[in-house]
């Protein structure tokens, strides 16, 4: 067996070894080479007003300004103001570098309802009627120069609010031809593009009032010939649905996904899109109180597995609707309205790379954080621009855990591993190993030399986290070597609560040469 528990037990706890065995294990999966990839929201490139951070635990900051009602329909209190994002700064840019390659999702929300004033002038004070944000073009010049310097490859969507529509209330690609145009005016290139961001919430995501089924298909046949003659480069993304498995309760304030494809015409895509978060955050909590996880909580299967459900729902659709397109989750993270206080330490580290493991043997081939550094799920504290645990975690997988995706076997319970060929070296293997565990340690052994990366916190809602026992920190502006130590094959000790990759370069794994 290539994953086995033996009935030794080590010296130190009574807990079973798990015997692993990289030389023979299989391929059962392929993930895109840019898998693990993020969102930067279009309200951080406009400047607008997005999740307030906590300034303490469980406490939104208060609203800026007497305005009632947030951009989405929610309470004002619960969003910031903030200014344009710095997209120049040195070590936004050298973080973002080290996720590389990577896609940048510029989109959300505001996407939907954003104008792009085509000129050099002054940005415009109030939008044209019909829309609620301006995106200028010096704003999209430095999106364009930022994707670029950090190896992203950027995927959109449009503006179909009311001004992008003509009189009939058909949606008019003006807007979409205006930014790509531009875009190559620059020397710039979009890879793929979604028409809306999570149209099954209708007027909640900005569209008008009313917009139905028969709507999104009208809408998406005119995207598609749009697509075809002014860009047929560019993919197609869709339909980006969210919230329909029973976990956020999203569904109710909207259109259902299968009503949406099964309108005439037929809405088809080249990457089938939806999003996840597994509840809502401490802000929107009493909007679906079942849907909220507490950090007691936060190592459960129960919880980890949520995402199970979400896709296996959407593959569902996929496989009626458009069999054999290729999955992204196009966003997703620890819970939504910006994450719960503690989305920004180390105990989210583990739902984190816990999905991405699960999503990638299960044939997901991208996904897609929300947000590199906004709110306190992003990957960067917005402010300081410190690098939180999940960030770490990603530099790892990113250098260790390569595109072929290999079978461990099936999860144990407290302990999951997950098994990729090694990036970079024919024949290597690399392990994510997760011990949820929060009292006892778990054992392994492998028949060979591994080096050992192993994720660590004093305390599990520290954002400060140590890789082989030191704290992780920036070198100024730049990155650590973030070197492994040697681990002995016969007995590797996993500590309560962590995280550890192991790289076996030479595991000669036929499927990884």
């Amino acid at each position: 067996m290539l994953l086995a528990a033996s009935s030794e037990a080590p010296a130190s706890s009574q807990e079973t070894v798990v015997r692993l065995d990289p030389r023979g294990m299989n391929a059962v999966a392929r993930v895109d080479t840019r898998f693990q990839s993020y969102n930067i929201e279009m309200a951080e490139i406009v400047g607008g007003r997005f999740w307030a951070p906590y300034k303490d635990p469980g406490i939104p900051a208060p609203a800026e300004g007497p305005r009632p009602g947030g951009s989405l329909g929610f309470e004002a209190s619960l969003f910031r103001q903030r200014p344009p994002a710095e997209l120049s700064n040195v070590r936004l840019r050298n973080m973002a570098r080290a996720l590389g390659p990577a896609y940048i999702r510029v989109s959300g929300s505001w996407a939907n309802k954003t104008f792009f004033q085509d000129d050099d002038g002054p940005r415009l004070a109030t939008p044209p009627k019909g829309f609620e944000n301006v995106l200028t073009r010096r704003q999209w010049a430095g999106f364009l120069d930022f994707a670029k310097a950090v190896d992203g490859r950027i995927t959109t969507s449009f503006a179909v609010s009311v001004g992008a529509r003509d009189a009939a209330g058909i949606w008019s690609p003006a807007e979409a031809r205006k930014l790509l145009r531009y875009t190559r005016e620059l020397g710039g290139s979009i890879h793929s593009a979604e028409l809306i961001n999570e149209p099954n919430l209708g007027a909640t995501s900005g569209l008008p009032a009313g917009y139905d089924a028969s709507n999104f298909a009208r809408d998406i046949a005119a995207f598609r010939t749009f697509i075809q003659n002014e860009a047929p480069e560019i993919r197609t993304v869709g339909p980006g649905s969210t919230g329909e498995t029973g976990v956020a309760l999203f569904n109710s304030r909207g259109l259902a996904s299968e009503q949406m494809l099964s309108a005439e015409p037929r809405a088809s895509f080249d990457y089938f899109s939806y999003h996840f978060y597994g509840g809502r955050s401490q802000r929107c909590a009493r909007m679906a109180p079942s849907s909220a996880i507490s950090p007691q909580n936060a190592l459960d299967e129960e919880w980890l597995a949520r995402t199970d459900r979400a896709l296996a729902f959407y593959k569902d659709l996929r496989n009626r609707h458009m069999p054999g397109v290729p999955i992204w989750l196009n966003e997703t993270a620890q819970a939504s309205c910006g994450g719960d206080n503690w989305a920004a330490s180390f105990l989210d580290t583990f739902r984190y790379v816990d999905q991405m493991g699960r999503l990638a043997k299960q044939g997901v081939s991208v996904i897609m954080h929300n947000t590199l550094a906004a709110s306190d799920y992003g990957l960067i504290e917005e402010e300081t621009l410190a690098p939180r645990p999940n960030y770490w975690a990603a530099v790892l997988w990113r250098r260790l855990m390569g595109e072929v995706v290999l079978d461990a076997g099936p999860l144990r319970p407290g302990l999951h591993v997950y098994a990729h060929c090694l990036r970079g070296r024919s024949g290597g293997v690399a392990f994510a190993v997760i011990n949820l565990d929060r009292t006892e340690e778990a054992h392994l052994t492998l028949p060979l030399p591994a080096q050992r990366y192993a994720l660590s916190a004093d305390d599990l809602q520290s954002t400060t986290i140590k890789l082989n026992g030191k704290p992780l920190a920036l070198a100024g502006d730049r990155l650590p070597t973030l070197p492994g130590t040697k681990a002995s094959g016969r007995d590797i000790s996993l500590a309560p609560a962590s995280i550890t990759f192991l790289a076996a370069p030479s595991a000669a794994n036929r499927a990884c040469r």
